[in-house]
C-alpha cells in the first residue's frame, strides 16, 4: 500500500479531470489513500477521483472525499488488497455510491441494474466464473419458491428453496414479485412478513445462474422492470423481515428495504459481490445505503467482510435482535 497522503494534498491533485484521471486503476492507481482528522474540515475537489479513496481517521467523521473509513494504516491495508484483486469492480462500486448518495431510490435502482449488468460482461466477472467449480446439476423440488399464508390478517412470505440455502434465483424473483404484487394490491392487508425456510434467510443469488446473460442492454430492461427491491420499496412501512443464519447479498440487499428488520442473534451478513467483479444487484447500493450510509457500505462490499447481528443493529442495518 502506498503512503497515505493528507486530504487537502490529494485535493491539491484533484485540479482538472486529466489530473483526476491519474487516480485510475486504467493508469495503476486502483486506490488512493489518505490520512485525516477533524482540523482538516471537509474539503471538496473540483474533480473526484476514478478510484476509490481511503481514508484513515475517526470512522464517524469521515470527510465526503473518502469512500471507506478504517481506524489504522493496516486496516486500509486490508481493503487495499481487496480492492487490487478486483479494482474495476471497486472502482465501479465506489462512484456508483457517490452518485446514488444525492437520488432518489427510482434512481438509485436504475443506476446499480446498468453499473451490474455492465459489469456481467467485464473480465474481471469472467474470470471468477472461469476459476469457479460448477456443481453438478441437481434436480429442484417441486415445491413454490415462495410460500404464502395468509393466518389473523398477516400476510407471510418464506423464501423456499431450504436444500438451496434460499438461493435467490429468477424463479424466486418471479415468486416474490406476484407476492408482493398481491399484498400491493390489497390494502385491507395490513401486516406482511417475509421470513426463509431452512437453516438461513438467503446465501445471496443462485451462483449457477450467474453469467448466463447475453445481452446487457436485455438484462438491464429486464431488472428495472420486474424488480422485487422496487415492491419492497413500495411496501416498506407494510413488510417486516424476519432473518435467521446467513443473509447474504441479496439476503440482505431485499430485507434492508423495508421498515422493520428484525433479526436473530444467529443471523450474519455479508456482500461478497465485488469478489465476483460484481457489485450488489438485488438493490443493496439503495436499499443499504440508506440504512448505513455510504461509508460502511463500501466496507462492507469491497472487503466482504462478515457483520454479525451486534454489529448490524448498531450500525442500523438491521432493527432489532430477536430474543430466544
Amino acid at each position: 500500500m502506498q503512503e497515505p497522503l493528507r486530504l487537502d494534498e490529494l485535493c491539491a491533485r484533484l485540479r482538472s479531470p486529466a489530473a483526476a484521471e491519474a487516480f485510475s486503476p486504467l493508469r495503476g492507481k486502483p486506490c488512493a489513500v489518505v490520512a485525516f482528522d477533524a482540523a482538516d474540515g471537509n474539503p471538496v475537489p473540483d474533480w473526484a477521483p476514478p478510484c476509490p479513496v481511503i481514508g484513515i481517521g475517526d470512522i464517524d467523521a469521515a470527510p465526503e472525499l473518502v469512500d471507506v473509513a478504517v481506524a489504522s494504516p493496516a486496516a486500509a491495508a486490508a481493503v487495499a488488497a481487496a480492492i487490487d484483486r478486483h479494482p474495476v469492480a471497486a472502482m465501479t462500486l465506489t462512484r456508483l455510491l457517490r452518485c446514488n448518495e444525492g437520488v432518489g431510490m427510482a434512481d438509485r435502482l436504475f443506476a446499480e441494474s446498468l453499473a451490474y449488468s455492465t459489469l456481467q460482461h467485464g473480465a474481471e466477472f469472467r474470470a471468477w466464473r472461469k476459476a469457479r467449480r460448477r456443481r453438478a446439476s441437481q434436480r429442484e423440488a417441486s415445491a413454490p419458491a415462495v410460500l404464502l399464508t395468509l393466518e389473523d390478517g398477516v400476510f407471510t412470505l418464506t423464501l423456499n428453496r431450504p436444500e438451496r440455502r434460499n438461493a435467490y434465483s429468477a424463479a424466486m424473483r418471479d415468486a416474490l414479485c406476484e407476492a408482493l404484487q398481491c399484498v400491493a394490491d390489497a390494502p385491507h392487508i395490513a401486516r406482511a412478513v417475509l421470513r426463509g425456510a431452512g437453516p438461513c434467510f438467503s446465501a445471496g443469488g443462485d451462483l449457477d445462474e450467474f453469467g448466463l446473460a447475453r445481452d446487457a442492454g436485455l438484462t438491464h430492461a429486464s431488472r428495472v422492470t420486474r424488480s422485487a427491491a422496487a415492491l419492497l420499496h413500495g411496501l416498506r412501512e407494510r413488510v417486516e423481515a424476519r432473518l435467521h443464519g446467513a443473509c447474504i447479498g441479496a439476503g440482505i440487499e431485499l430485507p434492508a428495504f423495508v421498515s422493520r428488520v428484525i433479526a436473530r442473534a444467529d443471523a450474519f451478513f455479508a456482500l461478497p459481490e465485488v469478489s465476483m467483479g460484481l457489485i450488489p444487484g438485488a438493490g443493496g447500493t439503495a436499499s443499504i445505503l440508506s440504512r448505513i450510509g455510504r461509508h460502511r457500505l463500501a466496507y462492507m462490499a469491497l472487503t466482504g467482510a462478515r457483520i454479525n447481528a451486534e454489529i448490524a443493529l448498531r450500525w442500523g442495518l438491521i432493527d432489532a435482535i430477536e430474543q430466544a
